[in-house]
Protein backbone atom coordinates (compact mmCIF):
# COMPACT_ATOMS: atom_id res chain seq x y z
CA UNK A 1 0.00 0.00 0.00
CA UNK A 2 1.37 3.53 -1.04
CA UNK A 3 1.02 6.34 1.00
CA UNK A 4 -1.00 8.28 -1.10
CA UNK A 5 -4.89 7.99 -1.88
CA UNK A 6 -4.32 8.77 -5.47
CA UNK A 7 -1.12 8.63 -7.99
CA UNK A 8 0.74 11.62 -7.03
CA UNK A 9 -0.13 14.37 -9.00
CA UNK A 10 3.92 14.59 -10.41
CA UNK A 11 3.82 10.84 -11.54
CA UNK A 12 -0.11 11.22 -13.04
CA UNK A 13 1.03 14.82 -14.99
CA UNK A 14 4.66 12.81 -16.69
CA UNK A 15 2.38 9.61 -17.33
CA UNK A 16 0.23 12.12 -18.96
CA UNK A 17 2.81 14.15 -21.13
CA UNK A 18 4.62 11.31 -22.27
CA UNK A 19 1.10 9.77 -23.67
CA UNK A 20 -0.16 12.95 -24.73
CA UNK A 21 3.01 13.86 -26.52
CA UNK A 22 3.23 10.29 -28.09
CA UNK A 23 0.14 10.51 -29.54
CA UNK A 24 0.77 14.04 -31.06
CA UNK A 25 3.99 12.95 -32.50
CA UNK A 26 2.07 9.78 -33.98
CA UNK A 27 -0.51 12.64 -35.71
CA UNK A 28 2.43 14.06 -37.10
CA UNK A 29 3.95 11.43 -38.58
CA UNK A 30 0.70 10.30 -40.06
CA UNK A 31 0.76 13.13 -42.68
CA UNK A 32 4.69 13.33 -42.80
CA UNK A 33 5.90 14.91 -40.27
CA UNK A 34 7.84 14.83 -36.93
CA UNK A 35 7.30 16.86 -34.02
CA UNK A 36 10.93 18.51 -34.64
CA UNK A 37 9.94 19.33 -38.23
CA UNK A 38 6.73 21.32 -36.54
CA UNK A 39 8.29 23.14 -34.14
CA UNK A 40 10.75 24.33 -36.89
CA UNK A 41 8.57 25.33 -39.29
CA UNK A 42 5.80 26.84 -36.66
CA UNK A 43 9.15 28.48 -35.35
CA UNK A 44 10.13 29.96 -38.90
CA UNK A 45 6.61 31.05 -40.03
CA UNK A 46 6.29 33.17 -36.61
CA UNK A 47 9.28 34.83 -37.46
CA UNK A 48 10.17 35.65 -41.03
CA UNK A 49 14.08 34.79 -42.00
CA UNK A 50 15.05 33.88 -38.37
CA UNK A 51 18.41 32.97 -38.35
CA UNK A 52 19.48 29.30 -37.06
CA UNK A 53 20.29 30.67 -33.22
CA UNK A 54 17.42 32.67 -32.85
CA UNK A 55 15.34 29.55 -34.14
CA UNK A 56 17.15 26.84 -31.90
CA UNK A 57 16.25 29.38 -28.82
CA UNK A 58 12.60 29.42 -30.27
CA UNK A 59 12.20 25.72 -30.35
CA UNK A 60 14.54 24.84 -27.21
CA UNK A 61 17.03 22.52 -28.54
CA UNK A 62 21.17 23.20 -28.95
CA UNK A 63 22.24 24.78 -31.94
CA UNK A 64 24.08 21.58 -33.28
CA UNK A 65 20.55 19.45 -32.80
CA UNK A 66 19.05 22.54 -34.60
CA UNK A 67 21.98 21.91 -37.35
CA UNK A 68 20.95 18.09 -37.85
CA UNK A 69 17.39 18.47 -38.37
CA UNK A 70 17.85 21.89 -40.62
CA UNK A 71 20.17 20.02 -43.08
CA UNK A 72 17.55 17.18 -43.42
CA UNK A 73 14.31 19.39 -44.01
CA UNK A 74 17.06 21.65 -46.43
CA UNK A 75 17.38 18.13 -48.21
CA UNK A 76 13.84 17.23 -48.21
CA UNK A 77 13.19 20.65 -49.47
CA UNK A 78 11.16 22.13 -47.13
CA UNK A 79 13.47 25.17 -46.11
CA UNK A 80 16.45 27.07 -47.39
CA UNK A 81 19.65 28.68 -45.99
CA UNK A 82 21.13 31.73 -46.97
CA UNK A 83 24.27 33.67 -45.12
CA UNK A 84 22.43 37.06 -43.77
CA UNK A 85 24.65 39.97 -45.89
CA UNK A 86 25.07 41.87 -42.54
CA UNK A 87 26.87 39.20 -40.61
CA UNK A 88 28.23 36.49 -42.76
CA UNK A 89 28.64 34.15 -39.97
CA UNK A 90 24.72 33.55 -39.56
CA UNK A 91 22.29 31.90 -41.95
CA UNK A 92 19.06 33.23 -42.46
CA UNK A 93 16.45 30.04 -42.72
CA UNK A 94 13.43 30.21 -44.95
CA UNK A 95 10.85 28.03 -45.74
CA UNK A 96 10.29 27.22 -49.67
CA UNK A 97 7.08 26.58 -51.40
CA UNK A 98 7.17 22.35 -50.02
CA UNK A 99 7.68 23.36 -46.39
CA UNK A 100 4.98 26.11 -46.43
CA UNK A 101 2.86 23.12 -47.82
CA UNK A 102 4.30 20.95 -45.13
CA UNK A 103 3.67 23.91 -42.42
CA UNK A 104 -0.18 23.59 -43.79
CA UNK A 105 -0.53 19.87 -43.47
CA UNK A 106 1.28 19.55 -40.12
CA UNK A 107 -1.17 22.94 -38.76
CA UNK A 108 -4.36 21.04 -39.99
CA UNK A 109 -2.79 17.77 -37.92
CA UNK A 110 -2.23 19.76 -35.01
CA UNK A 111 -5.44 21.65 -34.96
CA UNK A 112 -7.23 17.97 -35.24
CA UNK A 113 -5.42 16.93 -32.22
CA UNK A 114 -6.20 19.47 -30.42
CA UNK A 115 -9.80 19.32 -30.61
CA UNK A 116 -9.40 15.97 -30.05
CA UNK A 117 -7.55 16.49 -26.65
CA UNK A 118 -10.40 19.27 -25.88
CA UNK A 119 -13.87 16.87 -26.69
CA UNK A 120 -15.66 16.85 -23.89
CA UNK A 121 -14.01 19.55 -21.72
CA UNK A 122 -16.09 22.84 -21.59
CA UNK A 123 -13.95 25.79 -21.90
CA UNK A 124 -14.06 26.68 -17.62
CA UNK A 125 -12.82 23.37 -17.13
CA UNK A 126 -9.94 24.21 -19.97
CA UNK A 127 -9.48 27.26 -18.37
CA UNK A 128 -9.51 25.73 -14.93
CA UNK A 129 -6.95 22.84 -15.82
CA UNK A 130 -4.34 25.61 -17.52
CA UNK A 131 -4.64 27.87 -14.10
CA UNK A 132 -3.56 24.35 -12.76
CA UNK A 133 -0.78 23.92 -14.68
CA UNK A 134 0.29 27.38 -14.05
CA UNK A 135 0.50 26.51 -10.65
CA UNK A 136 2.17 23.48 -10.72
CA UNK A 137 4.79 25.21 -12.88
CA UNK A 138 5.00 28.27 -9.93
CA UNK A 139 5.73 25.48 -7.37
CA UNK A 140 8.23 23.75 -8.62
CA UNK A 141 9.82 27.31 -9.31
CA UNK A 142 10.02 28.42 -5.92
Amino acid sequence: MTPFERPPVGMNLGQTAKLVAQAFDAALVEVGGTLPVWLTLLSIKSRALANQRELAGMIGIQGATLTHHLNAMETQGLLMRRRDPANRRVHQVELTEAGEAMFLKLRTAALGFDRRLRKGLSDERLVEFAEVLAALRANVGS
